[in-house]
């Protein structure tokens, strides 16, 4: 996934494979192989690649592991990565222990609503891996206009809904070529 991603971000800032291949004294051909995903960069080339890109590190660096299915390609998943910003928060409540099962997780976030009432209780927390792309039903943390959501995940043949649990709250159904951000998946949650 993280060749795909390089490449998309190298097309979306309109920099050739050749200039970028200068800029970062990297080999065109070694360049080439990360793109199609025959290579994963070094930690050293990759820092390299996103400063050249203007882009921040960690991003990019959440999706190194991570192989997409043929449905994720389908829709897309790398258009829905927010590869050019990182996480604001406005508090820290502290630290928690990660559960054994939730190793991945990049961090917890507190659930300020009862959309997701029947998996994510409000006020609990959720553990979020980022940047990780979505199978259909897993619930997941998104943008949309601006605000952050949890929702479930569903891949239609023509579309995408973001589901909530609670009953009322309108299904938003975006497509591949929808604005909507992939933030991260919600692997679990705990009441503290």
């Amino acid at each position: 996934m993280i060749g795909s991603l390089l490449e998309k971000i190298r097309k979306d800032k309109k920099i050739s494979k050749t200039d970028l291949a200068k800029i970062t004294n990297i080999d065109i051909g070694h360049l080439t192989h990360i793109e199609k995903g025959e290579r994963n960069p070094s930690s050293k080339a990759l820092k390299s690649l996103c400063k050249a890109m203007d882009i921040p590190f960690q991003p990019v660096l959440y999706t190194y592991d991570k192989n997409l299915t043929d449905e994720q390609k389908e829709y897309s998943a790398t258009d829905h990565i927010k590869y050019d910003g990182i996480p604001v928060f406005s508090s820290i409540e502290g630290f928690n222990k990660c559960p054994s099962d939730m190793q991945s997780a990049t961090f917890i976030l507190k659930v300020n609503n009862d959309d997701m009432s029947t998996k994510l209780k409000e006020g609990s927390f959720a553990y979020i891996e980022v940047n990780t792309p979505l199978n259909n039903k897993d619930i997941g943390l998104f943008e949309y206009e601006g605000k952050l959501i949890f929702r479930k995940f569903i891949i239609r043949k023509k579309d995408i809904v973001l589901r909530a649990d609670k009953e009322g709250v309108q299904d938003i159904v975006v497509t591949k070529d929808s604005p909507f951000y992939i933030i991260g998946k919600v692997l679990g949650s705990t009441s503290e």
